[in-house]
């Protein structure tokens, strides 16, 4: 079984997890109300996708 000769110093461990951070998911600009949206999504705030109304969104009172 293999054992490491020496301890891992923290900075060599940290080097190493330097690409572990997590990305912002990517955003698309929603063409007919301008709303930031996930791509390839319907958008939450008018339902329209590809220009076609996708989904009826129910008006806040």
């Amino acid at each position: 079984m293999a054992v490491p000769k020496r301890k891992t110093s923290k900075s060599r461990k940290n080097k190493r997890r330097s690409h572990h951070a997590l990305a912002l998911p990517a955003q698309a600009k929603c063409a007919q109300c301008g709303e930031p949206r996930l791509p390839h999504r319907v958008c939450r705030s008018c339902g329209f996708y590809a220009g076609v109304a996708r989904i009826e969104i129910a008006e806040a009172e």
